[in-house]
């Protein structure tokens, strides 16, 4: 060919962008959705990482705090502080709402901790008060409304972010946050003194006078202090900022969803990356005649490669940056909204993201390219003449797949139609696979929220469980006057006279690091013989674990397992001799007597109460707890509040992936056998009877392929429930699936088939009979 040659292959792009637009178009959606939805996600993500990341800094968050039983004389605080830290009040009380939820309030910060206004203003008199902003959200709060908890009535004139509370849990060992029933706020000084100082709890934080450089050396200093600080004052409660589940929960938990997020688009890349693979080749197998008449008539083989891949280029191209334009405007504010209703994050600002940019553009362009080059220069090998006579496969065309003459004619039609589309029905596995893997992760887990929450009703150890303000490691039997006089004290004044009640005692331990995919804290209960709430028949020196614990842990009767202290170097073996069916948490249970004996605590210790019904007769202040039905499903109800929207953003992508699958393959197959199709008109059939052999063909094998993936994902769903979420939550929900689910997914998959197999009709009418003509040799 000569360059200065006008290019006739130039007129086709338009001609060929017309006959495969409906083709062209369903491509570009889902790669404008895939790319801008994931685009959208990393730059929101990466822009909150990077503001969660500057926050530490720019709000001066702790280095961690601790809480102790009274306010914390000079002369004790002026020697904490010799062991390098400058220790800082952050004292509050809670308070109890109308509604029953809880509010924590604090004084408003000028120190530590400082406050992100997020709407109104902070509290400028007394009245005023401002409180968390998803706290707010989760239940309907705007500012401008009262709140009343008591005799007093605050204004809220302010929606704030609390820096060490990004994640609200209410307690750290809490399974999970609890944004819906615990919330957090801050008053004026005024209003702040004016509480009784027997409500308040003496919380104080600390900062170092170094940082330290690392986390284990983060880790050295904190236990450093811990014992410095228990040498001097009585700790109730100890918190180093690495351990601290408000802090560090969001950052962990943000990471973590990168990856996922970057693992659901490169699937779909590759899934893109197939459909255009057997378009090349449908569009190759439709044109040969040309491609054969142009090779003979001086066109190269790189020219046709060029003129071939230009408009799945440029489609992809154009998708790419439709992607990232809406992934840096609407799609990012919808990821955006989504972390906002997880978590209580301070304001962002969206920053360039360039590693988003070349994951989510670079890369599936050049996924793109290299798909579509080596499949043209594959096929391309041919001679003219080859394509001229439609000799598209290298196997002889006298081989055809025997089949029986027993078998009625339009069954053996059929299977032939399912042969020659072999191929393209394996993408269709693997899009129907992907699609329903997604739709089942949607549908999923609310339905394990909901079945966690029935079984939790019939699964309670008791209707309210006491925890008493008795800490295990100041009760062990070193014989000190002042801990003698403090239990005989505390023991005395939690007696209580209700014939429910039945003491227990607890001691707290937890998993080693490479024990398990998380490291946690396991109750240990020690009950009666004969409990009236624990029914299990042990005997002296037997342990028994909850389901829960078993079923995370994979842990199985007779084996041993390992725990430690959570604060010291001392780590214990236990025999497992019974599993004792209980999902309320990860927890031991042996015989009150073995756990005094193997602590070291005094012989009648008690850690609080089993009841089934209110203890009134202990003192408020003696009561560390209460665990109840609505304590123990606080991790199904954020869970279902968190994740609900993006459920439905899942949900949503599944199905216009399952169609355009659909869409794009049950194309393929009617442009493939469009001679046939043309054939069998000018024999007589009728649109509907020609629709009955090839629409039937797909029909059969898509009912077939959801009959079969449901229980694969259903597999992989279960796999990716135990290992996923085992590493990232504290606590355990089985992975337990209603049949209804399955039926559900059932039926959105053959609604939306029959969506597009209308639309494949309508392609069959318009496939003229002058098409079979026009190939008569």
């Amino acid at each position: 060919m000569k360059k200065n040659r006008q290019n006739p292959l130039r007129k086709r792009y338009l001609r060929e962008l017309r006959g495969d637009f409906g083709k062209y178009l369903v491509i570009f959606i889902l790669l404008v959705f895939t790319i801008g939805l994931i685009s959208g996600f990393l730059v929101a993500d990466g822009s909150m990482i990077i503001a969660y990341n500057e926050s530490f800094e720019k709000y001066r968050i702790e280095d961690g705090n601790f809480q102790t039983d009274d306010e914390i004389s000079r002369s004790n605080r002026r020697k904490i502080e010799k062991s390098g830290v400058i220790l800082y009040d952050n004292f509050y009380i809670e308070k109890k709402l109308k509604d029953g939820n809880t509010l924590r309030i604090f004084k408003n910060r000028e120190e530590i901790n400082l406050l992100c206004l997020m709407e109104g203003r902070f509290p400028e008199k007394r009245g005023d008060l401002v409180i968390d902003r998803m706290y707010a959200d989760n239940n309907g709060i705007h500012v401008g409304d009262e709140l009343q908890f008591g005799k007093s009535i605050f204004v809220v004139t302010g929606l704030v972010a609390f820096p060490d509370y990004s994640a609200l849990f209410q307690n750290n060992s809490d399974a999970m946050f609890d944004a819906v029933k615990f919330g957090i706020g801050a008053v004026g000084r005024e209003d702040f003194d004016s509480f009784a100082s027997d409500e308040l709890t003496w919380c104080y934080s600390w900062k170092y006078a170094d940082s330290p450089g690392s986390k284990e050396e983060e880790k050295k200093v904190a236990d450093r202090l811990m014992e410095d600080v228990a040498d001097i004052i009585y700790l109730e409660d100890f918190i180093p900022r690495y351990m601290n589940q408000a802090i560090q929960f969001t950052g962990e938990d943000m990471g973590g969803d990168r990856a996922m997020m970057l693992m659901l688009l490169y699937i779909i890349i590759v899934i893109v990356a197939f459909v255009f693979m057997i378009t090349v080749r449908d569009t190759i197998a439709r044109e040969a005649s040309v491609i054969g008449t142009l090779r003979a008539s001086g066109f190269t083989k790189g020219e046709l490669v060029r003129h071939y891949m230009t408009l799945p280029v440029l489609v992809t191209l154009a998708a790419a940056i439709v992607g990232n334009v809406l992934g840096y405007t609407a799609l990012k504010e919808v990821c955006a909204g989504l972390y906002y209703a997880s978590y209580s994050l301070p304001t962002y600002v969206t920053v360039w993201n360039g590693e988003a940019f070349v994951l989510t553009t670079v890369v599936p362009v050049l996924i793109m390219l290299a798909v579509t080059f080596l499949t043209l220069q594959r096929r391309l090998r041919l001679s003219p003449l080859q394509f001229l006579r439609k000799e598209l496969s290298r196997r002889s065309r006298d081989r055809a797949l025997f089949l029986p003459s027993r078998l009625p004619f339009l069954l053996r039609f059929r299977l032939r139609i399912f042969f020659q589309n072999m191929g393209n029905y394996a993408v269709l596995l693997i899009g129907i696979l992907f699609a329903n893997l997604l739709l089942l992760f949607g549908l999923a887990l609310p339905a394990v929220l909901d079945r966690y929450q029935e079984s939790m009703k019939d699964n309670m150890l008791c209707d309210y469980q006491y925890y008493l303000k008795i800490p295990a490691y100041r009760m062990d039997r070193d014989y000190e006057f002042d801990k003698i006089l403090s239990f005989s004290f505390l023991r005395t004044a939690t007696m209580t006279s209700n014939k429910d009640a039945e003491p227990f005692a607890s001691y707290t331990l937890r998993i080693p690091e490479g024990e398990a995919l998380r490291v946690e804290d396991i109750n240990v209960y020690g009950i009666k013989k004969n409990s009236r709430y624990i029914h299990i028949p042990i005997r002296r020196g037997e342990i028994w674990v909850s389901s829960a614990y078993a079923d995370k842990c994979r842990i199985s009767e007779g084996d041993t397992i390992r725990l430690r202290e959570p604060y010291e170097d001392r780590t214990y073996e236990f025999h497992v001799d019974g599993i004792y069916d209980y999902m309320g948490g990860l927890c031991m249970f042996m015989r009150m007597e073995d756990l005094c004996e193997r602590f070291g605590l005094f012989e009648d210790y008690r850690s609080g109460y089993f009841s089934d019904s209110r203890i009134t007769d202990v003192s408020r202040d003696l009561i560390a707890s209460v665990i109840d039905y609505d304590a123990l499903i606080k991790i199904s109800r954020q869970l279902d509040v968190s994740m609900g929207g993006m459920m439905v953003v899942v949900d949503g992508f599944s199905v216009v992936l399952f169609m355009i699958l659909i869409y794009l393959l049950s194309r393929i197959v009617i442009e493939k056998n469009a001679h046939a199709i043309s054939m069998t008109k000018i024999l007589g059939y009728t649109d509907g009877e020609i629709a009955g052999l090839y629409i039937w063909t797909t029909s059969v094998v898509t009912v077939l392929l959801l009959l079969v993936t449901i229980p694969a994902v259903n597999a992989i769903m279960e796999l990716i429930f135990r290992n996923y979420l085992a590493a990232r939550m504290t606590g355990w929900i089985t992975y337990d699936i209603p049949r209804s689910v399955f039926y559900k997914m059932f039926l959105i998959g053959a609604v939306t088939y029959a969506a597009v197999a209308a639309f494949e009709i309508r392609k069959i009418r318009a496939i003229p009979m002058t098409d079979a003509l026009k190939d008569v040799m």
